[in-house]
């Protein structure tokens, strides 16, 4: 009883406080800060070893090279932006972390009357970043796929019944495919389950996905979002996964990519 206590007190207090960027080990910078038209003054470098200085980690730009803790769950991870808040005589600049769910959980500003772009903009966010205290992680979040545990007594008849049913529509299920890398001849992607609901193609060597699939209401068919900002609908067949994309005359084309 007092062990549920501790942990009902544990989980009201994450309520309450919510969670801070030094609650995270893993941080994903963008290549290119987009605020920042033609040239960002090498804020992204700059980021970079602040945060490598206040013990981050942070992630290249390869998904294939990340982690497994990053790279099996995404909130593991603090998705970090700098956004370009400048006047006509002062750089400035909007610090903010966001977390899976693309909420900001920290925004933090910096100035500068230093004239010069690339030094003023330096030199305001490393004002924005005194806000950002170390990383001190709290708690690495498992990788995002369900588990069975054996029961450790007897199970009663209505759990063996229920195990039972379970067991057969299993059976009855139209298999998927479960191959990490697939393939349309031309493109080499890896499938990447984020959780029960959600996956990602991603090329090689690539930290923005090709593909992000989230389940509809319809077993095995899913809403897809493609890296060029158009939302269209997916779907396995025969092991492998289709992608209906939209064309500029409307139609549409259908992707395979064959598991490998």
């Amino acid at each position: 009883m007092k062990k549920i206590s501790v942990l009902m007190l544990m989980m009201g207090s994450s309520l309450i406080f919510g969670q801070k960027v030094s609650d995270y080990k893993y941080v994903l910078i963008p290549e290119k800060f987009e605020t920042f038209k033609s040239n960002s003054y090498g804020l992204e470098a700059h980021l970079t070893n602040a945060l490598k200085a206040k013990n981050y980690v942070v992630l290249p730009s390869g998904i294939d090279q990340w982690p497994s803790e990053a790279r099996d769950n995404s909130c593991n991870i603090v998705n970090a932006e700098v956004l370009n808040d400048k006047s006509l005589f002062t750089n400035k600049v909007i610090l903010q972390f966001k977390d899976c769910h693309k909420k900001v959980i920290l925004e933090s500003k910096g100035r500068s009357d230093i004239k010069d772009f690339e030094e003023g903009l330096g030199n305001a966010l490393k004002q924005a970043l005194l806000k950002v205290a170390p990383s001190n992680p709290v708690n690495i979040l498992p990788a995002s796929t369900t588990t069975t545990t054996a029961p450790t007594t007897a199970p009663t008849t209505a759990a063996t019944n229920t195990a039972q049913s379970t067991h057969s529509a299993v059976s009855t299920a139209t298999p998927v495919s479960t191959s990490a890398n697939y393939s349309d001849g031309k493109t080499d992607l890896q499938k990447i389950q984020i959780d029960s609901n959600q996956f990602i193609l991603a090329k090689s060597g690539s930290s923005v996905p090709f593909a992000i699939f989230k389940s509809t209401s319809k077993k095995e068919v899913f809403l897809v979002k493609l890296a060029d900002g158009n939302t269209t609908i997916g779907y396995y067949e025969n092991g492998n996964i289709v992608i209906d994309r939209p064309q500029a005359d409307g139609r549409y084309t259908k992707e395979v990519f064959n598991g490998k």
